[in-house]
Formats: C-alpha cells, sequence, structure tokens
C-alpha cells in the first residue's frame, strides 16, 4: 500500500515537471510570434491560379504570360509541369502595368525600368505614383471635347447634380449658354471628374475637407490670372499679332498649369513631413509622461 502511495505520488511529480516544460516551451513559441509580429513579420498572401488572376485584373492569360517573358512580372511559383501560383502581389503589378499601357501607352521596356525604380522608394512614395497612373489621364487632355446638357455632363463626369449646381453657383465649373443649351468646356469636364473621384475615395466634409475651399482657391486664382493678364498686355503682349498672342498664351498657360501642380504637391509633401515630425514628438512626450 505504501509502495503504491509513492509510485503515485512520483508520477504525479513527473507528470507536473512535463506540464510545467510544455507551458514553458508554449509561451515561448508565443514570444517568438510576437516579436515576429512587432519585427513587421506578415502573414503570406494568399496564392491562385492565373485563372483567378485574369478574373481579378482583366487581363488575358496570353498577356500575362507575355510579361513574365518579357521580365516585367517576376516568375511565379510552380506547382506542376503546366501550373503555376500567383500570390496577391501580382494583382498590384498587374494593375500598375495595365495604367501605365492605357493611360499613358508606354512601351514595355520603358514600364519594366518605372517598375524597378518604384522598388528602391517608399511607401508613400509608392502609393502616390500607383494613384497618379489610376487617375491622371493625359490623353484626356488632347481627345476631350466640350459636352452639351447638364445630364450628358453629370453622366460623363458621375458628379451628382446637387454638386454641379454648387459648383456652378461657386463658379468653379461655368457652363456657356449656346442655343439655349448649356455647354460645358473640356476643363469644366476634367474638373468635374476630379471633384466625383474626390468624393468617391473619401475627401469631403466627413472627412475634414470643406468643399467651399473650392469656391475660395477659385477665387484667388482667378484674380491672380486676371492681374497678371494686364500685366502682360501693359508689357507689350497688346501689340502682338492674333497668332503671336494665342502662342504665348498657350504655353505661358500650360506652364504655369505645370508650376501649380508642383508646388501643390511639394508644399503638400513639406507639410505632411511636419505635421509628422510634430505628432510625434508629441507621443513621445506623452509616453515620457505616463512613464513618470
Amino acid at each position: 500500500m505504501i509502495y503504491l502511495i509513492f509510485v503515485n505520488e512520483n508520477y504525479r511529480k513527473k507528470f507536473k515537471i512535463k506540464k510545467l516544460q510544455a507551458n514553458e516551451k508554449f509561451n515561448g513559441m508565443q514570444q517568438n510570434i510576437t516579436s515576429a509580429v512587432s519585427m513587421g513579420y506578415k502573414k503570406p498572401r494568399q496564392c491562385m491560379k492565373i485563372s483567378e488572376l485574369v478574373k481579378i485584373t482583366g487581363v488575358s492569360k496570353e498577356t500575362i504570360h507575355y510579361y513574365i517573358r518579357e521580365g516585367v512580372l517576376r516568375k511565379p511559383r510552380k506547382t506542376g509541369k503546366n501550373t503555376a501560383e500567383y500570390n496577391e502581389s501580382y494583382i498590384d503589378q498587374i494593375r500598375t502595368i495595365k495604367a501605365l499601357r492605357e493611360n499613358y501607352f508606354l512601351p514595355i521596356p520603358v514600364i519594366k525600368k518605372l517598375i524597378k525604380k518604384q522598388k528602391s522608394r517608399n511607401r508613400s512614395e509608392k502609393s502616390s505614383f500607383q494613384f497618379l497612373i489610376e487617375n491622371f489621364r493625359p490623353l484626356d487632355q488632347l481627345i476631350s471635347s466640350e459636352i452639351s446638357g447638364k445630364e450628358p455632363f453629370m453622366k460623363t463626369t458621375g458628379l451628382s447634380e446637387k454638386w454641379l449646381a454648387k459648383m456652378q453657383e461657386w463658379n468653379v465649373i461655368t457652363s456657356e449658354k449656346k442655343n439655349n443649351k448649356d455647354f460645358y468646356s473640356q476643363d469644366d469636364v476634367i474638373i468635374g471628374k476630379l471633384i466625383a473621384d474626390m468624393d468617391r475615395i473619401g475627401i469631403g466634409p466627413r472627412d475634414g475637407f470643406n468643399p467651399k475651399e473650392l469656391k475660395n482657391f477659385t477665387a484667388v486664382l482667378r484674380n491672380f490670372v486676371a492681374k497678371n493678364l494686364e500685366r502682360y498686355m501693359q508689357a507689350g503682349w497688346d501689340k502682338m499679332s492674333p497668332e503671336e498672342l494665342k502662342k504665348k498664351g498657350i504655353q505661358s498657360t500650360e506652364l504655369m498649369s505645370l508650376f501649380f501642380y508642383h508646388i501643390y504637391r511639394k508644399l503638400v509633401r513639406e507639410e505632411y513631413k511636419r505635421y509628422l515630425a510634430s505628432h510625434g514628438k508629441k507621443v513621445e512626450n506623452n509616453e515620457s509622461r505616463e512613464k513618470k
């Protein structure tokens, strides 16, 4: 009887030790997983067959194989003689190639160089590049024409009747009456599309943006343009021939448009960096106060 009690006690001790060892091992695994997550470990992206990739991207199987042969896309992981697996990163890459070909008509060698260059850029620059190539369509500047009628304008731009009325009230979009019909210029069409895009991606009153700023910005620019035109005429532009004046006007307009585009991008990036630096310091100060 004493022997049986001793054996049972001994067995319980051994079981307890093994249980503790198993718990320690499990805790160690949890710590390793936590460390991996904190170091930026990401779950592997889901893999798919080429038929799924074709369905998601809208690009044919033959075209995807062509991109792989040309080295624009890396080779996928082979799962058999005639089968392969593609992870989700291929979706973004194919959409990038598609946007560059459809919106910019760039040849494959140039696209290959651009994609290679993007690999060395930070996340913010990559995001800006992706948004630009998908939404900025230079061809619109060349082939877009004026539109007759309010309904066709809203259908083309995606702008709602409410916001079209508001933009016309603020003189952001200005139609011209011809034969009792509203005619919208090429620039008005592009502006309408941009305003609709702003609402689509979440730049509105609920997101902290006041649409009335578009009215203020337009008024400031209109005043700037009017004063500059007056100065140009006083400087001798009014003595030019109609052909010379038209050529000079087109050149100065396009150059100043590019200047405003790039100066706005530059200022936003600089202010964003300052905000992040200031916000980071506030977080550090709050954390140090909490520790004390």
